[in-house]
């Protein structure tokens, strides 16, 4: 039984940083491409960062420089490390698993994951 379940949102003034966690169980994540996708009020579920199995990471371009996607593998568990949070940045954040490696055109794609936790909130005033 797959299952992701995020946590570490939380309200942080602009400026400051939070790391969200995202615990895997069910199958290894280290072998499949996992992602980070965030959805704000009224918009469109867009995809944050992304790391594949080899750990090769790509980020999203609001979000390069101030984010960190990255995993550890003991733990079976996701992390994204935002710093320098502004407003904009507020938004239910969730992780998502595709379980084969990420695929260059679609990975910050929401259809492109098979798998996805219930997310954890993020707001920044």
């Amino acid at each position: 039984h797959v299952q992701l379940v995020e946590s570490g949102g939380g309200s942080v003034p602009a400026g400051g940083s939070l790391t969200l966690s995202c615990a895997v169980s069910g199958f290894t994540s280290s072998t499949y491409c996992m992602g980070w996708f965030r959805q704000a009020p009224g918009k469109e579920r867009e995809g944050v960062a992304a790391i594949d199995s080899d750990g090769r990471t790509m980020h999203t371009d609001s979000v390069k420089g101030r984010f960190i996607i990255s995993r550890d593998n003991a733990k079976n568990t996701l992390y994204l490390q935002m710093n320098k949070l502004y407003p904009e940045d507020t938004a239910m954040y969730y992780c998502a698993a595709h379980v084969f490696p990420c695929p260059e055109i679609t990975v910050m794609k929401e259809g492109t994951y098979r798998y996805w936790g219930q997310g954890t909130q993020v707001t920044v005033s």
